[in-house]
């Protein structure tokens, strides 16, 4: 297999602080790649700005004018993680053989690059990056973490375990997923899906370098719950296997107090009565609160909006100070 052009892509949202110092250290991974023949010359980083609100696309910029091989992507305004990575990946397959996707914040390890690039010569359309332990990990974080791995699985989201977006995908790999057209992206469930021969390399995950995480608690659990309704009905399922429980639950209810009431026992149970009023109430609105969210999906889906818009690409960009040729 001959030397592919690799596109490392990189969502940023509000990163000024940390693209300063994690900016250079792709550029030089890319570099270290280019010099050891693992990768062409016309291999690029792409940046992706997510409608930053700082000064990220002012260090993108900056980035470009330093050396050619940084490259960067604007959105019109702010789409999200899952929906500014896809539209790194979409604009970088029309010019890669092979894109690796990695967070803007420093902690994935680059090294892991070359052995992703090894999976991919050994045949791989997909090498997914997987953390080897969450042992740097707070224990709420790692408790957390892999619960709500542990979550998207028992509803029927196909995940690989520890994976968040650090993974190499070929031009074959990346034609398929854009044949994928629902706008609401869980990335990690929907790239198993396109199928391919697909590997792990496993590696050891840092501290963030500079700025502050764009995923606490909260939008992880967004995360999870978007995941879930976007790749899996089972919640579904399991409202209606639910419904037929507590049904037959009443049943069995009903035929108990006639029974008491046939023989002349007095029952008097206001306190049970307004527990069992509590918990089908609850059950119900939570159960309806499920089934609004597959319907929030299906509007979201049936309006078909556009999942992205780019504002500027500096890729299709003539380089700067170039001469037009004088006429003989």
């Amino acid at each position: 297999m001959t030397q592919p052009i690799l596109y490392i892509v990189v969502p940023c949202y509000n990163e000024e602080a940390v693209l300063p110092i994690t900016g250079p250290m792709f550029l030089e991974k890319l570099r270290e790649l280019t010099e050891s023949g693992q990768i062409r010359e016309e291999s690029r980083v792409l940046f992706v700005n997510d409608g930053s609100k700082d000064g990220t696309w002012d260090e993108i910029l900056r980035l470009r004018q330093s050396d050619e091989h940084a490259q960067g992507l604007k959105l019109s305004r702010n789409q999200g993680h899952q929906n500014a990575l896809l539209a790194g990946l979409m604009t970088a397959k029309d010019y890669a053989d092979v894109t690796i996707s990695v967070d803007c914040d420093g902690q994935d390890d680059l090294n892991a690059m070359d052995a992703m690039l090894k999976e991919y010569q050994d045949g791989a359309e997909v090498v997914y990056g997987v953390r080897a332990s969450r042992e740097t990990d707070t224990v709420f974080k790692r408790t957390s973490a892999q619960g709500l791995y542990k979550l998207l699985r028992l509803f029927g989201a196909e995940v690989v375990y520890n994976h968040a977006d650090y993974r190499l995908m070929s031009k074959k790999a990346l034609e398929g997923l854009a044949q994928f057209k629902e706008v609401n992206l869980f990335l990690r469930g929907l790239i198993p899906l396109v199928g391919f021969k697909s590997s792990s390399v496993y590696y050891d995950r840092k501290a963030r370098l500079a700025g502050e995480t764009h995923y606490p608690l909260s939008k992880m659990l967004h995360l999870a719950l978007d995941g879930i309704t976007s790749l899996s009905v089972r919640p579904l399922k399991m409202i209606t296997s639910l419904g037929l429980l507590v049904s037959l639950i009443s049943l069995i209810a009903v035929v108990v107090v006639v029974i008491i009431k046939l023989f002349g026992y007095t029952v008097q149970g206001w306190t049970s009565l307004l527990c069992v009023i509590f918990l089908l109430g609850g059950v119900q609105i939570f159960c309806l609160g499920i089934i609004g969210e597959y319907i929030g999906k299906i509007y979201a889906e049936s309006k078909a909006r556009p999942r992205y818009i780019i504002e500027k690409n500096t890729l299709e960009e003539k380089p700067e100070n170039t001469e037009n040729s004088q006429n003989p």
